[in-house]
């Protein structure tokens, strides 16, 4: 655990910068610039884009995002060891959301805006690695705007990597107009595969769980409407999902870890 714990004007200011970025690019359609993020996406619809009701998940992100970015800007918050750990890695996974909007509503779904969306990924999946690991309990306030945003936005952003990547091959025309069933169906199963084996990881993390189990729902609610073998993908990746919490949290040191 580091023993620098003296947080600088400059990455608390700098995590503030960045959820403006995040938030604020998505309102950029709204003042006359770019398309909605939303048109991108129906233009580039594969098997396994999720139904439209799915991105309302946005609203609680952007509200947990927010208040982290008050909340670790509060001078009772400079010595946090928590805040300390993850400050840098969060500036760089909220802003990188915010150009990945600026880039996708201008841009559209391009290969760039995948290595975009995975940048932002990789720097949530250190965070989660450090929360993790974090050695002291948790404080009420860490455990509510910390552990939960950021397990949240993880296993968002894990789901939506895998659409962005198949969005992105639509694009370029590869695997588009509703193709290739099986291959979108082997696609949701690997995520599903990758989304239990971060769950194991991470202490059998309730969060992440849910949040991706939330994506599955909406995969199966478009694509896996249309295809048998993607329902049952969802279905599969779903029960590996949820068991792989069970058996997590059937440990008493893991549940104290994510509850308290």
């Amino acid at each position: 655990m580091s023993t620098h714990t003296h947080r600088s004007a400059l990455q608390r200011i700098a995590i503030v910068l960045a959820v403006v970025i995040q938030i604020g690019a998505t309102f950029l359609p709204q003042l006359g610039f770019g398309e909605p993020i939303g048109d991108r996406s129906d233009s580039v619809r594969t098997l396994i884009t999720p139904s439209g009701w799915a991105f309302a998940i946005w609203g609680p992100l952007f509200f947990g995002s927010a208040v982290y970015a008050l909340w670790q800007a509060l001078p009772g918050q400079r010595d946090n060891v928590l805040l300390d750990q993850i400050g840098w890695p969060s500036v760089i996974a909220l802003s990188m959301q915010g150009i990945w909007a600026t880039y996708t509503q201008f841009a559209n779904l391009t290969v760039i805006s995948a290595i975009i969306i995975l940048t932002s990924l990789g720097a949530l999946l250190v965070i989660l690695r450090r929360l993790v690991a974090f050695e002291r309990p948790f404080s009420l306030a860490e455990r509510i705007i910390v552990t939960i945003t950021f397990s949240a936005l993880a296993a968002w952003l894990t789901a939506a990597s895998i659409v962005n990547i198949s969005a992105t091959l639509a694009y370029y025309g590869i695997g588009g107009d509703m193709q290739y069933p099986l291959i979108t169906a082997a696609i949701v199963a690997v995520g599903g595969v990758i989304a239990a084996l971060a769950v194991a990881r991470s202490r059998g993390n309730p969060w992440y769980a849910l949040v991706f189990c939330w994506a599955l729902l909406a995969i199966y609610y478009r694509g896996g409407q249309e295809s048998g073998a993607i329902a049952l993908a969802c279905l599969i990746s779903g029960v590996l999902v949820v068991g792989t919490v069970v058996v997590g949290l059937k440990d008493r040191a893991n549940r104290h870890h994510w509850f308290g």
